[in-house]
């Protein structure tokens, strides 16, 4: 039981994302120099209530991975949490210095899928967006999964809800495009340059 616990010790590594993430609570607000990555194409997407579903999964879904990782391949949970906080610092340097704003709806219907975002609005206020952290992880997470000679389909499981939570970002207006691509480019560079790392180790 005891070298269970010890063999178990490098997940409290997982501890740095909550902590780390204490500042998205004191960056998530307004201020004098707000601006807006919002386009032409993101006013004409149209508002999907049913995706806040995946939206909300994001939560267990990281944090299973990475319990997969850690089972699976040992290097890949290292270097994917590694990615991860370095993410999330990079993110929060943005909204310090260049915080943006996205554009919702006002939600009024009935229903418990209307609730569930009428709660995230309620929570999360309309800041912290460029690049969006929920498309960064799930980037990072995704390509991670790739090296853990999971069988076909439960990859295409991964790849399945790792996309329709991305997708859910903007369709359920938390995000514009250009954060969705601002993320994906920011995890290709932090997941390059942690397996470069790593390679040379």
């Amino acid at each position: 039981m005891r070298n269970k616990l010890i063999a178990g010790l490098p997940l409290l590594w997982l501890l740095a994302i909550p902590v780390l993430n204490v500042w998205y609570g004191i960056l998530n607000r307004g201020g004098p120099n707000v601006g807006s990555l919002m386009t032409d194409l993101d006013y004409a997407i149209p508002f999907v209530p049913a995706f806040i579903i995946p939206y909300v999964l994001w939560y267990p879904f990281i944090l299973f991975m990475f319990f997969v990782f850690f089972a699976r391949n040992r290097p890949v949970y290292y270097r994917s949490l590694a990615a991860v906080c370095a993410g999330l610092v990079v993110c929060y340097i943005v909204y310090a210095t260049f915080q943006t704003t996205i554009s919702r709806p006002i939600v009024e219907q009935d229903g418990p899928i209307f609730a569930i975002v009428r709660t995230i609005y309620a929570t999360d206020a309309p800041f912290n967006c460029f690049p969006s952290i929920h498309v960064f992880t799930c980037h990072v997470i995704l390509k991670g999964s790739y090296s853990c000679g999971l069988k076909k389909s439960v990859q295409w499981t991964i790849f399945v809800i790792a996309w329709a939570i991305i997708a859910s970002t903007v369709l359920v207006k938390q995000h514009a495009l250009l954060d969705v691509a601002g993320a994906i480019l920011l995890s290709e560079l932090l997941c390059f340059v942690f397996g470069k790392r790593e390679a040379r180790t």
